[in-house]
């Protein structure tokens, strides 16, 4: 479970100061989905820049320089690929023929492994699952709807990915993952979930949104440096509502659960976590926090979830 996060100053309408105290504001509340890594990327004099450190945003000092207003952020959970090692933390580089670009994630995805060996991807010591989906932009030497419809179709897993090009437009791609923009009067925020929104809004005292937009799996959006928006779409590979449908087991608890619990069966997936054991923790009454602090204790973990599946 990680969170996405950024800003984009449609007519430069906020100093640099503000900008900053923002983003520091909105990647701290952001921990709340993950403290083991923290980064950001942005263009400045003709180049993309990625800031990125292996702590939690707390300790991490967000400062951009003037001039810069778009700025793509990540907190980060991790799941697939050491933290310590900077090269697995997000936003990662990537280059395409129009030049370079910078990619984060939020979810986790389960095919990348069969997708380097099927696509022919170049080996990489970048051990993140999310990595994936840079190499195959890079394959197609595009960036564009076309292209993103293709790898968000490949991809099979919970997702949604942020994409800062050279031209500072950020690209969001939905899949099953939450994602919610405010806009405001020349500018917007973006962040995982709107309570992260809200909560910062709060901190900081800013006033109500103009409009609140969470796109919804599927959509491919576009929004450029002056706030014009475009969209795309694409046919995702799987989804959680399909996913659950091959466990007619626990067909019943899906109107209960997926929607408050994706992000947590998707990490416990990558854990080796099967659904059945996180859904008898759940109907045991476990909080989400508490399973999630059980994942790094598998052994513990299945020994709790034997019993409650054999009582069943």
């Amino acid at each position: 479970m990680c969170s996405l996060f950024g800003l984009i100053d449609f007519t430069e309408c906020l100093s640099t100061h503000t900008k900053n105290k923002i983003l520091n504001t909105l990647a701290r509340e952001c921990q709340v989905r993950g403290t083991d890594a923290t980064g950001i990327a942005y263009n400045f004099n003709d180049r993309l820049r990625i800031y990125k450190r292996p702590i939690p945003a707390r300790k991490m000092k967000i400062h951009i320089p003037h001039g810069v207003n778009t700025i793509m952020g990540h907190t980060r959970m991790t799941t697939q690929g050491n933290a310590q090692f900077n090269q697995n933390n997000h936003p990662f580089l990537g280059h395409v023929d129009s030049g370079a670009f910078a990619l984060a994630h939020n979810g986790v995805l389960w095919n990348d492994k069969e997708l380097r060996i099927t696509e022919n991807l170049p080996q990489t010591s970048v051990e993140t699952d999310s990595y994936v989906a840079v190499q195959l932009l890079e394959q197609q030497k595009t960036l564009d709807f076309d292209s993103l419809k293709a790898m968000a179709e490949k991809v099979e897993g919970s997702f949604v990915f942020t994409v800062l090009d050279k031209n500072n437009a950020i690209w969001f791609v939905v899949g099953d993952n939450p994602l919610c923009i405010m806009f405001y009067d020349g500018y917007l925020l973006y962040a995982s979930t709107q309570e992260i929104l809200c909560k910062t809004i709060k901190k900081l005292k800013l006033n109500t949104p103009s409009d609140i937009l969470e796109p919804k799996e599927g959509e491919i959006l576009k929004i450029d440096r002056a706030g014009h928006i475009t969209t795309g779409s694409f046919m995702p590979k799987n989804s959680y509502e399909h996913w659950w449908r091959r466990y007619p087991y626990y067909c019943s608890y899906y109107e209960d659960t997926t929607a408050n619990y994706d992000d947590l069966f998707s990490v416990a997936k990558a854990f080796g976590i099967t659904a059945d054991e996180i859904q008898a923790l759940l109907d045991y009454g476990c909080s989400e926090e508490e399973i999630e602090e059980m994942l790094y204790d598998p052994t513990l973990l299945h020994e709790m979830t034997g019993e409650l599946l054999y009582a069943y």
